[in-house]
């Protein structure tokens, strides 16, 4: 017997209104995510991938169609319940790290458990341990580097030890060599720890590194 999938999306529709416009962004998207799995979003600039992925993930209700994740439809029971699941059971990294700039690494980290209300220091200090910060857990995001940022963002995508993390181009904003260092650590992670992985990116060396890469253009999925 199949086990379901962990995410699914039928028949997403979304558009948006630009002026007296109506440009559709994603048209009757059909997805499967299976537990464990590392897919990775491709496709050019405008072919509709972030908005996919904030779909897929509870931020952004589509026009018409379905996302169930783990049993439950996200934008069905109200924004609350959904808040609930994406603080307890989803982890985030987006490309321009929304780090609060007055909190320091440690805190940074420390974040969705404290929404949680059961923050623990210790995690969030082997999490930072783990990503290559143990001595920089008390400095500030303007202290920190932009692949250190990032680092940071990745430790707290974690805390709250998720089943499933989303990144939206996650190395966007840094060069190849600091690119390709938090992708290896953020796949390495998720692997290890055993969790589902949805990464937006136009990198295609960067999208083989996952079990498999899904194209998406002018609002379709394509092979």
């Amino acid at each position: 017997m199949n086990t379901p999938a962990q995410l699914t999306a039928r028949n997403i529709y979304r558009s948006f209104k630009i002026g007296s416009r109506k440009v559709e962004v994603l048209r009757g998207i059909n997805l499967d995510i299976n537990k464990g799995e590392s897919v990775f979003l491709c496709g050019a600039s405008g072919a509709g991938k972030t908005t996919l992925l904030y779909t897929l993930a509870g931020l952004e209700r589509p026009e018409s169609g379905e996302v169930t994740f783990e049993d439950h439809k996200l934008y069905s029971g109200g924004a609350g319940k959904d808040a609930k699941i994406r603080n307890q059971r989803m982890g985030f990294v987006f490309q321009g790290y929304f780090l609060l700039p007055e909190l320091t690494a440690l805190e940074n980290t420390l974040v969705p458990s404290l929404i949680r209300h059961r923050p623990d220091p210790e995690i969030a200090e082997s999490l930072l341990e783990r990503v290559g910060l143990a001595d920089r857990m008390q400095h500030l995001p303007n202290e920190l580097s932009g692949g250190e940022q990032q680092r940071v963002a990745i430790a707290r995508a974690l805390i709250n030890d998720p089943a499933i993390v989303f990144a939206d181009e996650p190395t966007g904003n840094l060069d190849t060599t600091n690119g390709e260092a938090i992708m290896e650590l953020l796949g390495g992670l998720v692997r290890e720890k055993q969790k589902t992985l949805v990464v937006v990116t136009h990198d295609q060396d960067l999208a083989a590194r996952g079990d498999r890469v899904v194209h998406i253009r002018d609002g379709h999925l394509v092979d």
